[in-house]
Protein backbone atom coordinates (compact mmCIF):
# COMPACT_ATOMS: atom_id res chain seq x y z
CA UNK A 1 0.00 0.00 0.00
CA UNK A 2 1.41 3.69 -0.94
CA UNK A 3 1.04 6.34 1.03
CA UNK A 4 2.40 9.86 0.66
CA UNK A 5 3.25 12.01 4.17
CA UNK A 6 2.31 15.69 3.68
CA UNK A 7 3.73 18.12 6.90
CA UNK A 8 5.59 21.03 6.71
CA UNK A 9 7.25 19.48 10.14
CA UNK A 10 10.20 17.33 9.26
CA UNK A 11 10.18 15.83 12.82
CA UNK A 12 6.47 14.75 12.46
CA UNK A 13 7.79 13.70 8.79
CA UNK A 14 9.97 12.09 10.60
CA UNK A 15 8.71 9.82 13.21
CA UNK A 16 5.59 9.09 11.13
CA UNK A 17 7.23 7.50 8.39
CA UNK A 18 9.40 5.28 10.89
CA UNK A 19 6.24 3.78 12.48
CA UNK A 20 4.78 3.08 9.18
CA UNK A 21 7.71 1.59 7.78
CA UNK A 22 8.41 -0.58 10.50
CA UNK A 23 5.46 -2.90 9.30
CA UNK A 24 7.14 -5.62 7.35
CA UNK A 25 6.94 -4.10 3.77
CA UNK A 26 2.84 -3.46 4.22
CA UNK A 27 3.47 0.16 3.38
CA UNK A 28 5.59 1.99 1.27
CA UNK A 29 5.65 5.65 2.33
CA UNK A 30 7.29 8.87 0.44
CA UNK A 31 7.14 12.16 2.70
CA UNK A 32 6.07 16.16 1.28
CA UNK A 33 7.87 17.98 4.05
CA UNK A 34 5.61 21.51 2.69
CA UNK A 35 2.20 22.60 3.53
CA UNK A 36 -0.40 21.13 1.97
CA UNK A 37 -1.82 24.13 -0.21
CA UNK A 38 1.48 24.40 -1.33
CA UNK A 39 1.85 21.32 -2.88
CA UNK A 40 0.45 19.06 -5.88
CA UNK A 41 -0.03 15.87 -4.22
CA UNK A 42 -0.26 13.90 -6.83
CA UNK A 43 2.99 14.31 -8.82
CA UNK A 44 6.98 12.93 -7.68
CA UNK A 45 5.70 9.67 -8.16
CA UNK A 46 3.07 7.72 -8.47
CA UNK A 47 -0.38 8.05 -7.12
CA UNK A 48 -0.74 7.17 -3.55
CA UNK A 49 -3.56 5.03 -1.96
CA UNK A 50 -3.59 7.07 1.24
CA UNK A 51 -2.52 10.30 1.86
CA UNK A 52 -1.49 11.23 5.91
CA UNK A 53 -2.03 15.25 5.31
CA UNK A 54 -1.77 17.92 8.55
CA UNK A 55 -3.61 20.79 8.48
CA UNK A 56 -2.31 24.20 9.71
CA UNK A 57 -4.42 26.54 8.28
CA UNK A 58 -7.85 27.11 6.34
CA UNK A 59 -5.43 27.04 3.15
CA UNK A 60 -5.23 23.82 3.69
CA UNK A 61 -8.20 22.18 4.95
CA UNK A 62 -9.89 23.89 1.62
CA UNK A 63 -6.75 22.34 -0.56
CA UNK A 64 -7.36 18.18 1.55
CA UNK A 65 -11.32 18.61 0.58
CA UNK A 66 -10.81 19.76 -3.19
CA UNK A 67 -7.91 16.81 -3.29
CA UNK A 68 -10.51 14.42 -1.58
CA UNK A 69 -13.19 15.31 -3.48
CA UNK A 70 -11.54 15.10 -6.96
CA UNK A 71 -10.47 11.63 -5.90
CA UNK A 72 -12.73 9.84 -3.90
CA UNK A 73 -10.20 6.26 -4.45
CA UNK A 74 -7.80 7.68 -2.37
CA UNK A 75 -7.90 7.18 1.53
CA UNK A 76 -7.03 10.27 3.90
CA UNK A 77 -6.13 10.76 7.24
CA UNK A 78 -6.06 14.22 9.00
CA UNK A 79 -3.68 15.67 11.71
CA UNK A 80 -4.94 18.79 12.62
CA UNK A 81 -5.70 21.57 15.75
CA UNK A 82 -9.46 23.28 16.22
CA UNK A 83 -11.46 20.87 14.50
CA UNK A 84 -14.75 22.18 14.89
CA UNK A 85 -17.71 19.81 14.62
CA UNK A 86 -18.38 21.75 11.58
CA UNK A 87 -15.00 21.16 9.64
CA UNK A 88 -15.43 17.66 10.77
CA UNK A 89 -18.64 17.37 8.93
CA UNK A 90 -17.04 18.69 6.10
CA UNK A 91 -14.30 16.66 5.95
CA UNK A 92 -16.33 13.24 6.80
CA UNK A 93 -18.34 14.77 3.30
CA UNK A 94 -15.98 14.40 1.20
CA UNK A 95 -14.74 11.18 2.17
CA UNK A 96 -12.07 11.47 5.29
CA UNK A 97 -12.36 8.56 7.34
CA UNK A 98 -9.88 8.99 10.17
CA UNK A 99 -9.34 12.49 12.14
CA UNK A 100 -6.60 12.93 14.32
CA UNK A 101 -5.39 15.45 16.81
CA UNK A 102 -2.18 18.00 16.73
CA UNK A 103 -0.73 16.20 19.41
CA UNK A 104 -1.22 12.67 17.90
CA UNK A 105 1.55 10.21 18.64
CA UNK A 106 3.46 8.14 15.41
CA UNK A 107 1.64 4.94 17.43
CA UNK A 108 -1.82 6.52 16.87
CA UNK A 109 -0.95 7.97 13.74
CA UNK A 110 -0.07 4.05 12.54
CA UNK A 111 -3.41 2.71 13.94
CA UNK A 112 -5.61 4.90 12.28
CA UNK A 113 -3.98 3.78 8.66
CA UNK A 114 -3.77 0.49 9.54
CA UNK A 115 -7.97 0.40 10.19
CA UNK A 116 -7.95 2.11 6.86
CA UNK A 117 -6.07 -0.51 5.08
CA UNK A 118 -7.72 -3.43 7.04
CA UNK A 119 -11.47 -1.66 5.57
CA UNK A 120 -9.81 -0.93 2.18
CA UNK A 121 -8.76 -4.79 1.93
CA UNK A 122 -12.53 -5.91 2.53
CA UNK A 123 -13.66 -3.47 -0.11
CA UNK A 124 -11.92 -5.79 -2.63
CA UNK A 125 -11.62 -8.92 -0.67
CA UNK A 126 -14.40 -11.36 -0.49
CA UNK A 127 -15.42 -11.00 3.27
CA UNK A 128 -15.02 -13.93 5.33
CA UNK A 129 -17.95 -15.85 6.64
CA UNK A 130 -19.46 -14.94 9.75
CA UNK A 131 -19.50 -17.45 12.88
CA UNK A 132 -21.74 -15.57 15.02
CA UNK A 133 -25.44 -14.45 13.90
CA UNK A 134 -25.23 -11.75 16.46
CA UNK A 135 -26.73 -8.55 14.83
CA UNK A 136 -25.35 -5.24 15.71
CA UNK A 137 -27.43 -2.17 16.19
CA UNK A 138 -25.96 1.55 16.33
CA UNK A 139 -28.67 4.46 17.57
CA UNK A 140 -27.55 7.43 16.70
CA UNK A 141 -29.50 11.45 16.81
CA UNK A 142 -30.24 13.50 14.23
CA UNK A 143 -30.51 16.14 17.07
CA UNK A 144 -30.08 16.67 21.00
CA UNK A 145 -33.35 15.34 22.46
CA UNK A 146 -34.54 13.10 19.94
CA UNK A 147 -34.84 10.37 22.54
CA UNK A 148 -32.96 8.25 20.84
CA UNK A 149 -31.17 7.13 24.57
CA UNK A 150 -34.85 6.23 25.54
CA UNK A 151 -35.43 3.95 22.03
CA UNK A 152 -32.25 1.69 21.99
CA UNK A 153 -32.50 0.89 25.92
CA UNK A 154 -36.46 0.24 25.89
CA UNK A 155 -35.93 -1.64 22.50
CA UNK A 156 -33.16 -4.08 23.93
CA UNK A 157 -35.17 -4.39 26.83
CA UNK A 158 -38.08 -5.70 24.86
CA UNK A 159 -35.73 -8.21 22.26
CA UNK A 160 -34.27 -9.79 25.38
CA UNK A 161 -37.92 -11.20 25.47
CA UNK A 162 -37.18 -12.07 29.63
CA UNK A 163 -34.27 -14.22 28.95
CA UNK A 164 -35.46 -15.56 25.75
CA UNK A 165 -32.59 -13.89 24.07
CA UNK A 166 -29.36 -12.70 25.23
CA UNK A 167 -28.68 -8.52 24.00
CA UNK A 168 -26.15 -6.40 25.14
CA UNK A 169 -26.84 -2.57 25.91
CA UNK A 170 -23.28 -0.51 25.33
CA UNK A 171 -23.51 3.18 26.19
CA UNK A 172 -21.28 4.71 23.52
CA UNK A 173 -22.30 8.78 24.64
CA UNK A 174 -19.33 8.55 26.56
CA UNK A 175 -19.25 12.15 27.76
CA UNK A 176 -23.39 12.44 28.93
CA UNK A 177 -24.27 9.06 28.38
CA UNK A 178 -27.26 7.64 30.96
CA UNK A 179 -28.82 4.78 29.09
CA UNK A 180 -28.28 2.69 32.15
CA UNK A 181 -30.52 5.28 33.88
CA UNK A 182 -33.53 4.81 31.82
CA UNK A 183 -34.11 0.83 32.62
CA UNK A 184 -32.22 0.45 35.75
CA UNK A 185 -31.42 2.36 39.10
CA UNK A 186 -28.33 -0.20 39.80
CA UNK A 187 -25.30 2.04 39.82
CA UNK A 188 -22.43 0.22 37.49
CA UNK A 189 -19.31 -1.22 39.07
CA UNK A 190 -17.37 -0.84 36.04
CA UNK A 191 -17.78 1.25 32.36
CA UNK A 192 -16.66 1.80 28.85
CA UNK A 193 -13.51 3.52 29.74
CA UNK A 194 -12.61 0.95 32.39
CA UNK A 195 -12.88 -1.84 29.83
CA UNK A 196 -10.92 0.21 27.46
CA UNK A 197 -8.51 0.81 30.00
CA UNK A 198 -7.86 -3.11 30.70
CA UNK A 199 -8.23 -3.54 26.35
CA UNK A 200 -5.07 -6.44 26.61
CA UNK A 201 -6.98 -8.16 29.22
CA UNK A 202 -10.33 -8.50 27.39
CA UNK A 203 -11.64 -11.84 27.50
CA UNK A 204 -15.40 -12.85 27.69
CA UNK A 205 -15.47 -13.26 31.84
CA UNK A 206 -13.76 -8.90 31.84
CA UNK A 207 -16.62 -7.95 29.50
CA UNK A 208 -19.23 -9.30 31.58
CA UNK A 209 -18.67 -8.69 35.08
CA UNK A 210 -18.22 -4.86 33.45
CA UNK A 211 -22.00 -5.21 32.65
CA UNK A 212 -24.64 -4.84 34.90
CA UNK A 213 -27.30 -7.42 34.56
CA UNK A 214 -30.76 -5.19 33.93
CA UNK A 215 -33.20 -8.16 33.68
CA UNK A 216 -32.85 -11.67 32.65
CA UNK A 217 -30.89 -11.57 29.29
CA UNK A 218 -30.37 -7.99 29.35
CA UNK A 219 -26.48 -6.45 30.03
CA UNK A 220 -25.48 -3.07 30.29
CA UNK A 221 -22.28 -1.57 29.82
CA UNK A 222 -22.28 2.10 31.02
CA UNK A 223 -20.83 4.78 29.93
CA UNK A 224 -17.97 6.83 32.40
CA UNK A 225 -19.60 8.67 35.04
CA UNK A 226 -16.62 11.64 34.54
CA UNK A 227 -16.73 12.99 31.28
CA UNK A 228 -13.28 13.29 31.04
CA UNK A 229 -12.49 9.63 30.49
CA UNK A 230 -14.23 9.86 27.57
CA UNK A 231 -10.55 10.45 26.08
CA UNK A 232 -9.32 6.90 27.35
CA UNK A 233 -11.82 5.45 24.56
CA UNK A 234 -9.90 4.79 20.94
CA UNK A 235 -12.00 3.77 17.88
CA UNK A 236 -9.68 0.50 18.39
CA UNK A 237 -10.94 0.12 22.26
CA UNK A 238 -14.94 -0.34 20.40
CA UNK A 239 -13.66 -2.51 17.87
CA UNK A 240 -12.34 -4.55 20.14
CA UNK A 241 -15.34 -4.17 22.59
CA UNK A 242 -18.13 -4.69 20.31
CA UNK A 243 -16.25 -7.46 18.17
CA UNK A 244 -16.46 -9.96 21.78
CA UNK A 245 -19.74 -8.77 22.16
CA UNK A 246 -20.59 -10.66 19.45
CA UNK A 247 -19.46 -13.37 20.40
CA UNK A 248 -21.37 -13.48 23.61
CA UNK A 249 -25.21 -11.75 22.86
CA UNK A 250 -27.84 -12.54 20.29
CA UNK A 251 -27.95 -8.48 19.70
CA UNK A 252 -25.52 -5.73 20.46
CA UNK A 253 -27.39 -2.10 20.38
CA UNK A 254 -25.19 0.95 20.82
CA UNK A 255 -26.18 3.96 21.68
CA UNK A 256 -24.08 6.26 19.94
CA UNK A 257 -24.81 9.56 20.91
CA UNK A 258 -24.91 12.90 19.65
CA UNK A 259 -21.63 14.55 18.10
CA UNK A 260 -19.54 12.77 15.13
CA UNK A 261 -15.81 11.42 16.23
CA UNK A 262 -13.67 8.73 15.66
CA UNK A 263 -15.16 6.71 18.43
CA UNK A 264 -18.75 7.26 17.15
CA UNK A 265 -17.60 6.71 13.30
CA UNK A 266 -16.16 3.25 14.27
CA UNK A 267 -19.80 2.35 16.05
CA UNK A 268 -21.35 2.93 13.23
CA UNK A 269 -19.28 1.38 11.40
CA UNK A 270 -19.42 -1.77 13.20
CA UNK A 271 -23.11 -1.78 13.13
CA UNK A 272 -25.34 -4.03 11.05
CA UNK A 273 -27.98 -1.24 10.90
CA UNK A 274 -27.68 2.46 11.62
CA UNK A 275 -30.79 3.74 13.17
CA UNK A 276 -31.20 7.42 13.07
CA UNK A 277 -33.78 9.05 15.39
CA UNK A 278 -35.46 12.40 14.61
CA UNK A 279 -38.77 14.06 15.17
CA UNK A 280 -41.19 15.94 12.12
CA UNK A 281 -39.99 19.46 13.27
CA UNK A 282 -38.03 21.26 10.44
CA UNK A 283 -34.62 21.83 13.03
CA UNK A 284 -35.03 17.84 13.50
CA UNK A 285 -35.01 17.61 9.69
CA UNK A 286 -32.76 19.96 8.60
CA UNK A 287 -30.37 17.81 10.90
CA UNK A 288 -31.32 14.71 9.74
CA UNK A 289 -30.45 15.42 5.98
CA UNK A 290 -26.80 16.61 7.58
CA UNK A 291 -26.73 13.40 8.92
CA UNK A 292 -27.93 11.50 5.41
CA UNK A 293 -25.18 13.14 3.93
CA UNK A 294 -22.57 11.60 6.41
CA UNK A 295 -23.89 8.47 5.66
CA UNK A 296 -23.83 8.95 1.69
CA UNK A 297 -19.89 10.53 2.35
CA UNK A 298 -19.08 7.32 4.49
CA UNK A 299 -20.85 5.06 1.57
CA UNK A 300 -23.39 2.95 3.63
CA UNK A 301 -25.53 1.02 1.38
CA UNK A 302 -29.03 2.66 2.23
CA UNK A 303 -30.07 -0.76 3.62
CA UNK A 304 -27.82 0.26 6.74
CA UNK A 305 -29.51 2.94 7.08
CA UNK A 306 -33.24 2.85 8.80
CA UNK A 307 -34.80 6.58 10.14
CA UNK A 308 -37.32 6.40 12.65
CA UNK A 309 -39.49 9.06 14.06
CA UNK A 310 -39.82 9.24 17.59
CA UNK A 311 -43.08 10.88 19.53
CA UNK A 312 -44.76 10.57 16.35
CA UNK A 313 -48.25 11.59 16.10
CA UNK A 314 -50.89 11.35 13.07
CA UNK A 315 -52.53 14.76 12.90
CA UNK A 316 -48.97 16.43 12.49
CA UNK A 317 -48.46 19.62 10.59
CA UNK A 318 -45.29 17.79 8.72
CA UNK A 319 -46.48 14.37 7.45
CA UNK A 320 -44.19 11.54 6.68
CA UNK A 321 -44.92 11.78 3.20
CA UNK A 322 -43.31 15.71 3.54
CA UNK A 323 -40.51 13.73 5.56
CA UNK A 324 -39.68 11.06 2.60
CA UNK A 325 -39.83 13.67 0.09
CA UNK A 326 -37.68 16.22 2.06
CA UNK A 327 -35.00 13.21 3.06
CA UNK A 328 -35.01 11.50 -0.42
CA UNK A 329 -36.02 8.42 1.31
CA UNK A 330 -38.37 5.41 1.37
CA UNK A 331 -39.32 4.31 4.42
CA UNK A 332 -39.37 5.09 7.70
CA UNK A 333 -40.05 3.33 11.18
CA UNK A 334 -42.43 5.75 13.69
CA UNK A 335 -43.20 4.86 17.44
CA UNK A 336 -46.00 6.93 18.94
CA UNK A 337 -46.28 9.98 21.16
CA UNK A 338 -46.56 8.82 24.38
CA UNK A 339 -45.37 11.63 27.01
CA UNK A 340 -47.14 10.78 30.15
CA UNK A 341 -46.02 6.72 29.98
CA UNK A 342 -42.45 7.76 28.95
CA UNK A 343 -42.23 10.89 31.52
CA UNK A 344 -43.16 7.84 34.50
CA UNK A 345 -40.84 5.39 33.14
CA UNK A 346 -37.82 7.33 33.14
CA UNK A 347 -38.49 8.92 36.31
CA UNK A 348 -38.47 5.74 38.02
CA UNK A 349 -35.40 4.31 35.74
CA UNK A 350 -37.69 1.77 34.16
CA UNK A 351 -38.82 -0.05 31.37
CA UNK A 352 -41.43 1.26 29.82
CA UNK A 353 -42.54 -2.03 28.59
CA UNK A 354 -42.71 -2.84 32.80
CA UNK A 355 -44.05 0.34 34.09
CA UNK A 356 -46.92 0.48 31.49
CA UNK A 357 -46.99 -2.77 29.78
CA UNK A 358 -50.57 -2.07 28.00
CA UNK A 359 -49.50 1.66 26.27
CA UNK A 360 -49.00 2.50 22.61
CA UNK A 361 -45.13 2.98 23.18
CA UNK A 362 -44.77 -0.88 24.76
CA UNK A 363 -46.87 -2.11 22.32
CA UNK A 364 -45.25 -0.55 19.85
CA UNK A 365 -42.21 -1.30 21.21
CA UNK A 366 -43.23 -5.22 21.10
CA UNK A 367 -44.40 -5.16 17.39
CA UNK A 368 -40.44 -3.59 16.03
CA UNK A 369 -39.20 -6.15 18.26
CA UNK A 370 -41.27 -8.88 16.49
CA UNK A 371 -40.28 -7.39 12.95
CA UNK A 372 -36.43 -8.05 14.17
CA UNK A 373 -36.64 -10.79 15.43
CA UNK A 374 -39.64 -12.93 15.68
CA UNK A 375 -40.76 -15.03 18.61
CA UNK A 376 -42.97 -17.77 18.17
CA UNK A 377 -45.74 -17.77 20.27
CA UNK A 378 -47.56 -21.37 21.48
CA UNK A 379 -51.03 -20.94 20.79
CA UNK A 380 -53.42 -20.22 23.83
CA UNK A 381 -55.05 -24.60 24.65
CA UNK A 382 -58.98 -23.97 24.28
CA UNK A 383 -61.36 -25.89 26.08
CA UNK A 384 -61.97 -28.49 23.27
CA UNK A 385 -58.34 -29.41 23.02
CA UNK A 386 -57.80 -29.65 26.95
CA UNK A 387 -61.05 -32.23 26.36
CA UNK A 388 -59.51 -34.58 23.10
CA UNK A 389 -55.96 -34.70 25.81
CA UNK A 390 -57.93 -36.12 28.38
CA UNK A 391 -59.51 -38.26 26.53
CA UNK A 392 -56.32 -39.36 24.98
CA UNK A 393 -54.82 -40.05 28.70
CA UNK A 394 -57.55 -42.20 29.40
Amino acid sequence: MKIKIVTPDSAHAGAWAAALSGTDGMFTVASLVQSLHAVNVLVNGSRPDLIVAEVLSASDFDALESLAAAHTEIDYVLIGSGMTSELLLRAMRCGVREVLPMQASAVEVLAAVQRLASKRSSRVAPAAPVESRCDVLAFISCKGGSGATFVAANLAHVLAANGHRRVALIDMNLQFGDALLFISSAKPSSNVADVARNILRLDRDLLLSAMVLVSPGLHVLAAPDDPAQASDVKPEHVQAIVQMARTMFDFVIIDSGRSLSAVTLQTLDLADHVYAVLQLTLPFIRDGRRLRDVFRSLDYPSHKIRWLVNRYEKNSLITLDDLKKTMGIDAVLTLPNAYDVVAASVNQGMPVASVAPNSAISKALRDWSQSIAPIAVAPRAGWLSGLFRSATAG
